[in-house]
């Protein structure tokens, strides 16, 4: 006879480990707050389900956007940058936080170049650049389009130096919980299956984010909602996840499928101009900064513009940036994506069109990275800080590891010194392995055609009915079952809250209600897990970013 799935209870460890701190990731957030960590004399295990160098951060082609003293423009100032992230963030900042963490990033990104990173420079400092929704020339790049690639090598340099710990190839499943409910450890899966266990007084989740959930993502395959759905079924909530944000600019190749290659904005800021199949440009009369408008009003007017085309299937639009001289220096990591295609830049017009790029929602946490679950912290994209809102300022993301890792690593300590920690000896074994666990393939079709960058409650309703019909619960005894799981987790609380916001903000674009709703909606929607394990809307709390 067969055993119920939702009876099958977890597999007995075959190793156990102690640390005061495991941090789950090894993108920026996770690197600095592990970094930082162990420089407060902290025992610090990082636990990564790829190699160490694989993090989400290695993609980022964007650079860091601050405001440097003695090394910015004239005029520019934190404050100006803050009034630019509230700008994008359509109303859904917490200005606390986004002023605290951005007035962080100086000697954030000093300590950065501290630890060994190189960025580009010109003939009088840093080579600055401005990208869309910035109104100054703040974003600092290294080997042109490959900041994120550079961020990660000089990290890991760091991390391989002072021999901080790292599990490579493990994917953190759940949290061991004290019988008061606080976090205390993890468990994890090695690729072969192997269960282990690892104890520790504090949990910093910097897993990254969701771009998975769509067929056509900036992302690389691991970003699968993990952390957020580990804290989930840890009893933390989760705010904001509606707002995605789709990147307008990813290489078009006919039928691809996962990760696209990214044309980064600074194309756009260097003076390419979006058009379309007749030469027209996108962005005209849209929106005052033109084709460097914020992300989400430049995605939804080039989805706009794909419905314009023959039968209203259009897949693309064309950046043209024939203009812009040494595009092969300038941008190597693009020319070389366009030259595999047999573009050349300085001729060709490159085919590009929106695709899953950032979650601006995720586990709620304080711009210290705590969470509403003692032992756990979170920093980077599985986040929620209030940094974001409801669309991401480009060029923050690098920037909010980096403060928000290291402060993380000092609340940690700060926590343990004061003795508000648990003792890892408490936690308990989750006592099941299975979540709900929808079909992938299934999954990323309908949130691909209903929950992207224009939904509406027909389409939302239809995604909710396939997820419900494809949805059986599995045990979580491998790398894809925990994944698949936390995709499942993350779609169902994404469309709970697109459904739920009957306006249009951000990145969240309804086109039953087209408007923003102030009076009604300028809040954030949290989320939590039912006792049966389904995402819930909660009455909405008082964020408090900053605390």
């Amino acid at each position: 006879m067969n055993t119920p799935v939702s009876d099958l209870e977890a597999k007995t460890p075959h190793w156990e480990a102690r640390a005061d701190l495991v941090v789950i990731g090894s993108g920026v957030a996770g690197l600095t707050a592990a970094l930082r960590a162990q420089e407060l004399g902290l025992h610090v295990l990082v636990v990564t389900k790829a190699a160490v160098e694989d993090g989400n951060t290695r993609w980022a082609q964007g650079g860091v956007a601050v405001v440097l003293d003695g090394d910015r423009d004239r005029d520019d100032t934190v404050a100006k940058h803050a009034e630019d992230t509230f700008a994008a963030g359509a109303g859904l900042c917490d200005e606390d936080a986004v002023r605290s963490i951005l007035a962080g990033g100086p000697s954030a990104v000093t300590e950065l170049f501290a630890n060994g990173a190189m960025f580009d420079r010109g003939m009088n400092g840093l080579s600055r650049t401005r990208e869309g929704g910035h109104s100054a020339f703040r974003v600092i790049h290294a080997g042109g389009d490959a900041t994120g690639a550079e961020v990660e090598r000089a990290l890991v340099t760091q991390v391989t130096d002072r021999r901080v710990p790292v599990l490579e190839h493990h994917i953190a499943v759940d949290a061991l919980r004290t019988p008061a409910g606080e976090v205390a450890g993890v468990t994890v899966l090695d690729r072969r299956g192997v269960p282990g266990v690892v104890r520790a007084s504090a949990v910093v989740l910097a897993s990254g984010g969701f771009g998975q959930l769509y067929q056509a993502t900036s992302n690389p395959d691991l970003a699968t909602g993990d952390g957020l759905a580990l804290a989930l079924r840890a009893g933390a909530s989760v705010a904001d996840v509606e707002f995605v944000q789709f990147h307008p600019t990813v290489l078009y190749t006919p039928g691809a499928r996962g990760r696209c290659p990214l044309v980064t904005e600074a194309v756009r800021g260097e003076g390419a101009t979006l058009v379309d199949g007749a030469g027209v440009p996108v962005m005209a009369g849209v929106h005052p900064l033109g084709d460097l408008a914020p992300r989400d009003v430049v995605s939804a007017a080039i989805t706009r513009r794909m419905s314009q085309a023959p039968g209203g299937v259009g897949d693309h639009v064309f950046l043209d940036a024939t203009g812009v001289s040494g595009f092969a220096t300038r941008f190597p990591t693009v020319y070389a994506a366009c030259a595999e295609l047999g573009l050349d830049p300085a001729v060709d017009a490159i085919p590009v069109t929106p695709a899953a790029h950032f979650a601006c929602g995720g586990v709620v946490s304080t711009v210290h990275g705590r969470c509403t679950v003692r032992g756990l912290y979170a920093a980077g994209e599985v986040a929620r800080t209030g940094l974001h809102g409801a669309n991401r300022l480009a060029s923050n993301s690098l920037l909010e590891g980096l403060v928000v890792g290291e402060r993380a690593a000092e609340a940690v300590a700060a926590d343990l010194a004061a003795g508000l920690l648990p003792d890892p000896s408490r936690g308990r074994m989750p006592q099941r392995t299975s979540a709900p666990v929808a079909e992938r393939d299934a999954l990323q079709r309908v949130m691909s055609r209903y929950a992207a960058i224009g939904r509406d409650a027909d389409g939302l309703a239809a995604a909710g009915s396939v997820l419900d019909l494809s949805t059986k619960d599995s045990p979580l005894w491998t790398h894809r079952a925990v994944e698949d799981a936390a995709l499942t987790v993350v779609a169902q609380a994404l469309l709970a809250a697109a459904a739920r916001r009957t306006e249009s903000r951000g990145s969240h674009v309804r086109t039953d209600f087209p408007d923003r709703d102030e009076h009604r909606w300028q809040r954030s929607q949290l989320i939590r897990l039912s006792p049966s394990g389904q995402p819930v809307l909660a009455d909405p709390i008082l964020l408090e970013g900053a605390a």
